[in-house]
Order: C-alpha cells, then sequence, then structure tokens
C-alpha cells in the first residue's frame, strides 16, 4: 500500500495466540498494584486467535488480500512451536473486576492504521 515491501515472509499460520492489547493489560496490572494484599494474576483475553485470522483481519483493513502479500516460509518455523497459547483471566475478572476492552478486530485495526501510519512517513520521506 505505502510501496515499501511487497512480501512477508511466516512461519507457522495455524499457530492460536490469545492477542491483546497492551493498554487493557496495563490497567490490570494497575489495578493489581492497588489491592491490599499482592497477588498473581493471569492477564489475559482469554480468547484465541490464528496467525491466519489476524492476516486476514490486518490485510482486509488495509484493503489487501492477504494471500498475494504472505508466504509461509520453512525458515520462520519454530523448533520448538507452542500451537496454543491461551491465558486465563478468570482470578483478574473476579477479584479485580477487570476484562480487556479492547477486542480482537479493533486492536488489529489499531495496529494496521499505526504501521501504515509509518509507512505513509518513511515513503514520505524517501522521496524527499
Amino acid at each position: 500500500m505505502a510501496g515499501l515491501q511487497q512480501k512477508v515472509f511466516l512461519g507457522n499460520l495455524e499457530a492460536k495466540r490469545d492477542w491483546g492489547f497492551v493498554g487493557d493489560f496495563v490497567e490490570a496490572m494497575w489495578l493489581m498494584m492497588q489491592q491490599e494484599s499482592p497477588e498473581d494474576c493471569v492477564v489475559a483475553t482469554g480468547e484465541t486467535h490464528t496467525v491466519q485470522e489476524f492476516l486476514e483481519a490486518a490485510f482486509a483493513h488495509a484493503g489487501l488480500d492477504w494471500k498475494d502479500h504472505v508466504e509461509r516460509d520453512e525458515r520462520y518455523l519454530r523448533p520448538t512451536e507452542v500451537h496454543l497459547l491461551q491465558g486465563n483471566p478468570q482470578k483478574a475478572r473476579t477479584r479485580l473486576g477487570w476484562a480487556p476492552k479492547v477486542g480482537f478486530g479493533q486492536l488489529v485495526e489499531m495496529m494496521v492504521d499505526h504501521d501504515l501510519e509509518i509507512a505513509r512517513k518513511e515513503a514520505a520521506s524517501s522521496r524527499t
């Protein structure tokens, strides 16, 4: 879109991850620190999406077809791949009253918008 890179090379597109917004997680950490007695809580969304789902949402938001710009590359497969990473935020929800405010779709759009803005600035500065 900004003309800086045509392809991205990735490993396991089926890996499932618990994608979450750092602002939500910082809020949870702040709430933990406000407690009278310290306790550990898992800070997570509790839902998973594959890397491919992330790609589909990100490229769609940019008005592109991810299949035209993503290639799977064996070099990026991890020898000790964890196929599912999902946190259980139940304790944070019940003890802290915390829940993430930014959902997966909104998170992807925020990330794409931010990266597109950076790409536009880089493209503009390379033309001068």
